[in-house]
């Protein structure tokens, strides 16, 4: 395990990581996560994603229990959490759910901490932008939750580039703590916002990147080539609005051509696409997903393909994908 900035900020993270958003809870109990985080560990990772809103608080509570039985040393690992969605969808008052505001965050960061039994989170996200809250608060408000204790960096998830400047030069003219990371989805058929709209944002202000889904929510694993398998993601029912695109017709059948190019490498598909991912220098860590202790240990081989992603190689993969990526 190699680890690398993130992006300006002292921190190094693992460049490979593990997030519990769809599993835990919903598929991965206290002693899976504890075996697969043990594992991961054990492979050098060194932080763990998490959102307030997964499995409604649900997978921070799975996730601080299974810090708590492992008994790690502090230092040793880093944590993080999102904000914005809220626990609930239904029958909550109005600043609890989709809001950046300064009553919301504030309260929402107690909440993280005291399901994951942590007394701070190292990285905190505002998990999307909120068009009806002045960026202006939302940056106070995420520096003071910093100036608190209760985190130690924090940044944002989904938000443009334009958004991302604008927060950090406010947080530049008032001396605040600056937004230092962004996570975005990013894989083989989701790469512009990563590739061009935030190309200005790395020299510019030192952007790092946490990216989620580098499987494409396992459609780069070709597990879905003949339809949505039981046991799977797109079989959850919670997950039902993801299946048409699962199926995609066009991105299955290029996903049926690389995996003639993963098996030149001698590789699984899956491991073939966190290796594309990771091979770029923007991507401070790619964050992975597994319900099963296989698939966590088929993921993390990935380290070994990266080298074998040669330019010759890489110009094979970008034929098959770059006409089917947005």
């Amino acid at each position: 395990m190699q680890y690398r900035r993130l992006g300006r900020a002292g921190l190094q993270v693992s460049e490979l990581s593990l997030g519990s958003w769809v599993t835990y809870h919903n598929q991965v109990d206290t002693k899976a996560a504890t075996e697969m985080l043990a594992a991961a560990f054990d492979a050098g990772v060194n932080f763990f994603d998490n959102a307030e809103v997964y499995a409604q608080g649900e997978s921070e509570v799975v996730m601080g229990k299974a810090f708590k039985a492992l008994g790690w040393n502090r230092l040793d690992y880093i944590v993080s959490s999102k904000f914005f969605w809220g626990l609930q969808r239904d029958g909550v008052t109005v600043n609890r759910k989709d809001t950046l505001n300064r009553k919301y965050l504030m309260q929402a960061v107690d909440g993280s901490l005291k399901r994951l039994q942590l007394e701070h989170l190292d990285l905190i996200y505002c998990h999307r932008p909120d068009p009806n809250t002045p960026i202006e608060e939302t940056v106070w408000a995420m520096s003071d939750i910093i100036r608190q204790g209760k985190a130690l960096y924090w940044g944002t998830s989904e938000w443009s580039a334009a958004d991302i400047r604008a927060a950090w030069d406010i947080a530049e003219r008032h001396h605040l703590h600056k937004p230092v990371m962004e996570q975005p989805q990013y894989h083989l058929f989701h790469r512009k916002r990563v590739e061009q709209e935030y190309a200005r944002l790395y020299e510019d202000i030192g952007l790092g990147l946490t990216t989620w889904s580098p499987l494409a929510s396992g459609l780069l694993t070709g597990k879905y080539r003949n339809g949505i398998p039981d046991g799977s993601r797109g079989a959850l029912e919670n997950m039902a609005w993801m299946r048409e695109q699962l199926q995609d017709k066009a991105r299955n059948d290029a996903v049926g051509q690389l995996i003639d190019i993963a098996r030149e490498l001698g590789c699984s598909m899956a491991q073939l696409a966190i290796a594309w991912i990771n091979r770029n220098p923007r991507v401070s860590t790619v964050i992975l997903g597994a319900s099963r202790i296989e698939q966590l240990h088929d993921n993390l081989g990935a380290l070994a393909v990266t080298p074998k992603l040669t330019p010759e190689v890489v110009t094979r993969i970008e034929a098959i994908t770059a006409p089917l990526a947005r």
